[in-house]
């Protein structure tokens, strides 16, 4: 069996913990955070208040999981490598160029068994198109057009009330959670990126766009019934869920509880009336090593729902939608459909379609067995995909496009 530390437990942290355990084949043996409550979430772990007093110890577990906040990656994972745990590190590696490369350095120097939770690689959906590209059904891949649809109680959760809702804070949006994408396109091509493109903003999450009447928390507004971000809407119709994105506002999850929460905390404000400067809406071009390439939006303005992906290649095409594959046949004219629906939706809510738990499946087996053929992605294929979200983010600000050079093989 194998013995997991875990730091950070909050809302991914429990989550990969509670996989790992949930078959048997792991054992939380130990669990760092600041907040009590969040120990108490694997009660036969040994609690640490900071990780540094784990890390002062010899090895306590075959591995660790690190799902501290992003800013706070970089410390834990080059300490925990150098004191020879395998690593399940959550996305983003971390917030700066140095600080990934600081990572990577530490995990290969250390021979651990490393994996960033780059989850979509490891969904059914993502498998079976996998096969089907490699096994040449629509023939070489000329272009890409992918979209991911944040959701727009979503975006107001995480971007604009939540976590994540400031660059200074937390990182930039497309980094934050879009760097999942940009390795998912390097996870199809087989390709690297080579130059990059891309524009957006800040365009509705703004001060200027309060409807006039607006008070600064939903349970106090006059036109809070009128308004999609309505945290009333959002929230109290979980009342009584144990589960995100509840579970990131309180302990207390019933009606008195949430309500409390929205009366007092980040994620009753108005989403006009936030600190946020995060952008709702971005496009990325992205050009592959031998001409491959590929668009890339994400929006906070649909529904919350899987990624919708289209491929066009020389002998055929393929339509995604994260439950299902239409293969379009250049040759014979027709169409067939492949079926790969999972259990959950495509957010952290349903375990990101099935991409959760096979990951955390794969990195115990890698543990287990010491062959890292399981984990899908190398230190440096993790590092190139946080590499393209760093020039996509300078082209954005600067309008220029940017090369991808030294990027590691």
């Amino acid at each position: 069996m194998v013995t997991l530390a875990v730091v950070g437990a909050g809302s991914r942290g429990t989550s990969y913990g509670r996989h790992a355990t949930a078959t048997g084949r792991a054992r939380v043996v130990a669990v760092a955070d600041p907040l009590g409550n969040r120990r108490d979430r694997f009660p036969d772990a040994v609690p640490y208040a900071d990780w540094r007093e784990l890390a002062a110890l010899p090895r306590q577990a075959d591995a660790v999981v690190i799902a501290t906040q992003d800013r706070d990656h970089v410390e834990p994972a080059v300490r925990f490598a150098a004191l020879g745990y395998d690593i399940l590190l959550e996305k983003p590696m971390a917030v700066s160029e140095d600080d990934c490369r600081a990572i990577v350095t530490a995990a290969e120097r250390s021979g651990a068994v490393f994996a960033v939770c780059h989850v979509l690689r490891y969904t059914p959906y993502t498998r079976a198109l996998k096969g089907l590209l490699d096994a040449g059904r629509i023939g070489e891949i000329v272009s890409v057009q992918h979209l991911e649809p944040v959701g727009w109680w979503h975006q107001a959760h995480s971007y604009v009330r939540g976590n994540w809702r400031r660059a200074d804070e937390a990182t930039f949006m497309l980094l934050a959670k879009s760097c999942h994408d940009l390795d998912w396109l390097v996870h199809l091509t087989g390709k690297q990126v080579r130059r990059v493109s891309s524009f957006g903003g800040l365009h509705h999450f703004r001060p200027e766009n309060r409807p006039a009447g607006a008070a600064d928390r939903c349970l106090d507004c006059s036109v809070e019934p009128g308004c999609p971000y309505s945290a009333a809407r959002i929230y109290l119709p979980l009342a009584g869920e144990h589960a995100w994105p509840l579970s990131v506002l309180t302990d207390d999850v019933s009606e008195a509880g949430v309500r409390e929460a929205l009366r007092t905390g980040p994620y009753g404000r108005c989403v006009y009336a936030c600190d946020n400067d995060v952008v709702d809406h971005q496009v990325v071009n992205l050009e592959f090593e031998g001409g491959t390439t590929a668009s890339f939006t994400m929006t906070g303005f649909t529904p919350a729902q899987h990624r919708q992906t289209r491929i066009f290649g020389t002998r055929g095409s393929i339509d995604g939608d994260g439950d299902r594959l239409t293969v379009h046949d250049f040759v014979t004219g027709r169409s067939s459909v492949v079926d790969t629906r999972p259990s959950g939706d495509g957010t952290a809510r349903g375990g990101h379609g099935g991409g959760d738990e096979a990951l955390v499946e794969a990195f115990l087996t890698a543990v287990a067995t010491r062959d890292r053929t399981p984990i899908l992605s190398s230190p440096a294929e993790s590092l190139h995909s946080h590499l393209i979200a760093w020039a996509a983010e300078r082209s954005r600000l600067t309008g220029e496009t940017v090369p991808l050079e030294g990027t590691p093989q």
